[in-house]
């Protein structure tokens, strides 16, 4: 069975930890530990979440006094997947000996007319206070949203169309390796209608999303998109709590999960099942094996068909 898991965005920086190297390094072993077992079995396609990276870098791009202007979000964004994706290469390469493991820098193209061009919403890199942030509205022109206690930078978040190197990665899966790419969404690009020239924008995709594409354009078999709950859970946080175990897609859109937690997750598992008919699952790290082995997680499967 040909899989693409989709590792949550702290999988290697948990919230509240310090982006160090080596605690970036010590988390990795337990991703990877986690998804070995698939890829004795199964053709695996390994994509990542990349927030506290990109923060971080974009945070160190502005601050830099030796630059004209901070990098654009396309190089940071292809920066985080070489960090990252070399760190999960190394690791799979230990606890998978004689598996080759291939790690690729991925486009994902996007619409130039996107909606979400004229709606920036996601936040990007350091908290400021107001007068920092009203300069650097005045300096580059970006957009500046209040956060709790100071301003954010917002950016738009345009929806994945194609995983550009998708061909690439068929390739290299009927060749029996593990493939690391689309981390964090991908490098956003946008072609030239006249011409077909690529061009980066300054813009984030949803990592969740991308994976969904890419689990299309490379005709995978099973979504797992992996997190920090076991599983989804109807009625989060109130006293009538309870977990869903087993889902169609009409069903996760209709009950409405939160934009900033659950509701990507769910919107990618929903628009894999409706696009090919497979099936995918959303739910713990340390449960992967058994999520895809129908013991653990939330399984999505198709609407059933009233004749």
């Amino acid at each position: 069975m040909r899989i693409v898991v989709a590792l949550g965005g702290n999988a290697l920086l948990h919230r509240g930890e310090r982006p160090d190297a080596d605690v970036q390094r010590t988390n990795i072993v337990r991703v990877a530990t986690a998804i070995a077992a698939l890829a004795h079995d199964h053709e695996l396609v390994v994509t990542h979440g990349k927030a506290p990276q990109l923060d971080l870098l974009a945070a160190q791009s502005t601050a830099d006094a030796a630059l004209t202007a901070p990098y654009p979000l396309d190089l940071l964004g292809a920066q985080t997947q070489g960090m990252i994706g070399t760190l999960l290469m190394r690791t799979l390469h230990d606890v998978l000996p004689g598996r080759r493991v291939v790690t690729l820098v991925t486009h994902t193209r996007v619409r130039v007319d996107d909606p979400a061009f004229e709606h920036p919403t996601e936040l990007v890199g350091p908290l400021y206070p107001e007068k920092p942030a009203r300069f650097l509205v005045t300096k580059y022109g970006w957009h500046m949203a209040e956060h709790r206690h100071g301003w954010r930078r917002v950016v738009p978040a345009p929806s994945p169309e194609r995983i550009l190197e998708a061909d690439a990665v068929r390739v290299l899966l009927e060749t029996g390796a593990v493939v690391v790419c689309a981390g964090g969404g991908g490098v956003p690009v946008v072609a030239d209608q006249a011409t077909g020239a690529l061009r980066g924008v300054d813009a984030v995709v949803d990592k969740d999303l991308a994976a969904a594409r890419l689990a299309e354009d490379v005709k995978a078999d099973f979504l797992l998109v992996l997190t920090n709950v076991p599983n989804i859970y109807a009625d989060y946080g109130t006293p009538d709590e309870r977990p869903v175990l087993d889902v169609t897609p009409t069903e996760l859109r209709g009950a409405h999960y939160p934009e900033e937690s659950m509701g990507p997750k769910a919107e990618a598992a929903a628009r894999f099942v409706e696009n090919t008919g497979r099936l995918a699952a959303i739910g713990a790290l340390d449960a992967a094996y058994e999520i895809v082995h129908g013991r653990s997680g939330t399984l999505v499967r198709p609407d059933l068909l009233i004749a």
